[in-house]
Protein backbone atom coordinates (compact mmCIF):
# COMPACT_ATOMS: atom_id res chain seq x y z
CA UNK A 1 0.00 0.00 0.00
CA UNK A 2 1.39 3.50 -0.75
CA UNK A 3 0.61 6.18 1.78
CA UNK A 4 -0.93 8.90 -0.30
CA UNK A 5 -2.59 11.05 2.30
CA UNK A 6 -2.75 10.71 6.52
CA UNK A 7 -4.61 13.29 7.63
CA UNK A 8 -5.16 14.10 11.88
CA UNK A 9 -9.50 14.29 12.55
CA UNK A 10 -10.04 14.20 15.65
CA UNK A 11 -9.54 13.75 19.22
CA UNK A 12 -11.46 12.59 22.22
CA UNK A 13 -11.99 10.43 25.07
CA UNK A 14 -16.18 9.32 24.01
CA UNK A 15 -16.37 6.37 22.16
CA UNK A 16 -19.83 8.11 21.52
CA UNK A 17 -17.67 11.14 19.75
CA UNK A 18 -15.97 9.00 17.18
CA UNK A 19 -16.35 9.46 13.91
CA UNK A 20 -19.77 8.18 12.85
CA UNK A 21 -19.04 6.90 9.10
CA UNK A 22 -18.63 3.11 7.76
CA UNK A 23 -14.97 4.05 7.12
CA UNK A 24 -12.75 0.62 8.20
CA UNK A 25 -10.62 1.36 11.61
CA UNK A 26 -7.41 -0.05 12.54
CA UNK A 27 -6.61 0.78 16.24
CA UNK A 28 -2.73 0.73 17.20
CA UNK A 29 -2.31 -0.03 21.35
CA UNK A 30 0.31 -1.63 23.67
CA UNK A 31 2.53 -0.62 26.99
CA UNK A 32 3.08 3.47 27.23
CA UNK A 33 6.48 3.23 26.29
CA UNK A 34 6.77 0.44 23.22
CA UNK A 35 7.58 2.87 21.08
CA UNK A 36 3.75 3.33 19.24
CA UNK A 37 3.97 7.31 18.25
CA UNK A 38 7.25 6.01 16.51
CA UNK A 39 6.12 3.17 14.51
CA UNK A 40 2.52 4.99 13.28
CA UNK A 41 4.96 7.59 11.93
CA UNK A 42 7.41 5.61 10.08
CA UNK A 43 4.32 3.68 8.73
CA UNK A 44 2.79 6.95 7.59
CA UNK A 45 6.20 8.36 7.11
CA UNK A 46 5.37 11.49 8.00
CA UNK A 47 7.50 12.55 11.31
CA UNK A 48 5.06 14.28 13.81
CA UNK A 49 1.67 12.56 12.38
CA UNK A 50 1.61 11.04 15.97
CA UNK A 51 3.18 12.78 19.08
CA UNK A 52 6.50 10.79 20.34
CA UNK A 53 7.22 11.83 23.55
CA UNK A 54 10.77 11.10 25.94
CA UNK A 55 8.27 10.22 28.94
CA UNK A 56 5.94 7.35 28.44
CA UNK A 57 2.00 7.52 28.21
CA UNK A 58 1.91 11.24 26.57
CA UNK A 59 -1.04 9.36 24.23
CA UNK A 60 -4.39 10.06 26.34
CA UNK A 61 -6.98 9.68 24.12
CA UNK A 62 -8.30 8.36 21.01
CA UNK A 63 -7.02 9.77 18.42
CA UNK A 64 -8.27 9.28 14.92
CA UNK A 65 -5.98 9.48 11.36
CA UNK A 66 -7.71 9.49 8.25
CA UNK A 67 -5.70 7.56 5.81
CA UNK A 68 -5.70 7.88 1.98
CA UNK A 69 -9.47 8.82 2.56
CA UNK A 70 -10.46 5.57 2.68
CA UNK A 71 -9.87 3.79 6.13
CA UNK A 72 -8.93 5.40 9.41
CA UNK A 73 -5.62 4.32 11.78
CA UNK A 74 -6.56 5.14 15.69
CA UNK A 75 -3.91 5.62 18.15
CA UNK A 76 -4.76 4.84 21.50
CA UNK A 77 -3.79 5.32 24.81
CA UNK A 78 -0.94 2.99 26.22
CA UNK A 79 -1.34 0.71 28.94
CA UNK A 80 0.11 0.74 31.91
CA UNK A 81 3.38 2.33 33.43
CA UNK A 82 2.56 5.91 32.06
CA UNK A 83 3.45 8.63 34.54
CA UNK A 84 0.06 9.90 35.18
CA UNK A 85 -2.74 10.35 38.07
CA UNK A 86 -3.89 7.27 39.30
CA UNK A 87 -7.72 9.00 38.63
CA UNK A 88 -6.70 9.86 35.20
CA UNK A 89 -4.90 6.25 34.46
CA UNK A 90 -8.02 4.64 35.33
CA UNK A 91 -10.32 6.90 32.89
CA UNK A 92 -8.16 6.56 29.97
CA UNK A 93 -8.11 2.23 30.58
CA UNK A 94 -12.38 2.56 30.99
CA UNK A 95 -12.52 4.35 27.28
CA UNK A 96 -10.01 2.22 26.20
CA UNK A 97 -12.27 -1.07 26.85
CA UNK A 98 -15.48 0.94 25.59
CA UNK A 99 -13.97 1.66 22.54
CA UNK A 100 -12.77 -2.22 22.15
CA UNK A 101 -16.19 -3.29 23.09
CA UNK A 102 -18.44 -0.78 21.26
CA UNK A 103 -16.88 0.57 18.08
CA UNK A 104 -18.62 -0.82 15.29
CA UNK A 105 -15.86 0.33 12.54
CA UNK A 106 -13.13 -1.43 14.44
CA UNK A 107 -11.70 -4.22 12.18
CA UNK A 108 -8.82 -4.99 14.08
CA UNK A 109 -6.27 -4.32 16.58
CA UNK A 110 -2.35 -4.33 16.09
CA UNK A 111 -1.33 -4.93 20.00
CA UNK A 112 2.77 -3.36 20.21
CA UNK A 113 5.32 -5.70 22.01
CA UNK A 114 8.80 -4.66 22.69
CA UNK A 115 10.74 -7.22 20.98
CA UNK A 116 13.36 -7.12 23.28
CA UNK A 117 11.63 -8.14 26.30
CA UNK A 118 10.26 -11.68 27.67
CA UNK A 119 6.72 -11.60 27.85
CA UNK A 120 4.37 -9.37 29.94
CA UNK A 121 1.95 -10.28 31.91
CA UNK A 122 0.05 -7.13 30.88
CA UNK A 123 0.46 -7.54 27.08
CA UNK A 124 -0.86 -11.82 27.70
CA UNK A 125 -3.98 -10.58 29.61
CA UNK A 126 -4.88 -7.86 27.91
CA UNK A 127 -4.46 -9.93 24.04
CA UNK A 128 -6.09 -12.69 26.08
CA UNK A 129 -9.33 -10.12 26.75
CA UNK A 130 -9.14 -9.13 23.53
CA UNK A 131 -9.61 -13.27 22.89
CA UNK A 132 -12.52 -13.70 24.85
CA UNK A 133 -13.84 -10.22 23.85
CA UNK A 134 -13.88 -11.84 20.12
CA UNK A 135 -12.25 -9.25 19.17
CA UNK A 136 -9.67 -9.74 16.30
CA UNK A 137 -5.62 -8.55 16.44
CA UNK A 138 -2.78 -9.10 15.10
CA UNK A 139 0.90 -8.76 16.96
CA UNK A 140 3.19 -5.85 16.03
CA UNK A 141 6.52 -6.75 17.52
CA UNK A 142 8.54 -3.44 17.90
CA UNK A 143 11.93 -2.19 17.88
CA UNK A 144 13.50 -5.27 15.92
CA UNK A 145 16.74 -3.20 14.88
CA UNK A 146 17.79 -3.24 18.57
CA UNK A 147 18.73 -6.87 18.28
CA UNK A 148 20.71 -9.18 16.42
CA UNK A 149 18.96 -11.73 14.14
CA UNK A 150 19.67 -14.74 16.51
CA UNK A 151 18.43 -12.97 19.32
CA UNK A 152 15.29 -11.81 18.14
CA UNK A 153 14.37 -15.11 16.48
CA UNK A 154 14.97 -16.32 20.13
CA UNK A 155 12.67 -13.80 21.66
CA UNK A 156 9.70 -14.60 19.54
CA UNK A 157 10.04 -18.53 19.50
CA UNK A 158 10.13 -18.03 23.40
CA UNK A 159 6.85 -15.14 22.79
CA UNK A 160 5.02 -17.81 20.48
CA UNK A 161 6.04 -20.61 22.99
CA UNK A 162 4.16 -18.54 26.07
CA UNK A 163 1.15 -18.17 23.76
CA UNK A 164 0.57 -21.09 22.91
CA UNK A 165 0.18 -22.36 26.42
CA UNK A 166 -3.48 -20.49 26.46
CA UNK A 167 -3.96 -19.64 22.10
CA UNK A 168 -4.31 -22.89 19.85
CA UNK A 169 -2.27 -21.07 17.32
CA UNK A 170 0.31 -18.17 17.46
CA UNK A 171 -2.05 -14.54 16.56
CA UNK A 172 -0.77 -13.09 13.20
CA UNK A 173 2.42 -11.24 14.30
CA UNK A 174 5.03 -8.83 12.37
CA UNK A 175 8.49 -7.95 12.88
CA UNK A 176 8.74 -4.03 12.66
CA UNK A 177 11.33 -1.22 13.36
CA UNK A 178 10.11 2.24 13.59
CA UNK A 179 14.30 3.25 13.19
CA UNK A 180 14.97 1.23 9.59
CA UNK A 181 11.23 0.76 8.60
CA UNK A 182 11.16 -3.05 8.73
CA UNK A 183 7.60 -4.71 8.51
CA UNK A 184 6.27 -1.50 6.84
CA UNK A 185 5.87 -2.82 3.45
CA UNK A 186 4.28 -6.13 5.04
CA UNK A 187 1.76 -4.56 8.03
CA UNK A 188 0.50 -1.87 5.68
CA UNK A 189 -0.05 -4.65 2.88
CA UNK A 190 -1.90 -6.20 5.67
CA UNK A 191 -4.59 -3.51 6.11
CA UNK A 192 -4.80 -2.96 1.89
CA UNK A 193 -5.88 -6.95 1.65
CA UNK A 194 -8.46 -6.66 4.60
CA UNK A 195 -9.92 -3.35 2.97
CA UNK A 196 -10.04 -5.35 -0.49
CA UNK A 197 -11.56 -8.21 0.72
CA UNK A 198 -14.05 -6.47 2.64
CA UNK A 199 -15.05 -4.15 -0.25
CA UNK A 200 -15.45 -7.64 -2.08
CA UNK A 201 -17.84 -9.14 -0.08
Amino acid sequence: MKITSAEFVMSNSDVDKCPNNPIPEYAFIGRSNVGKSSLINMLMQRKGLAKTSGRPGKTQLINHFLINKNWHLVDLPGYGYARVSKSSKKTFQKFITQYFEKRQQLVLGFVLIDCRHEPQSIDLEFMEWLGESQIPFAIVFTKADKLKPNALKRNIDVYAEKMLETWEEMPMYFITSAGNGTGRDELLDYIEQINLDMRNQ
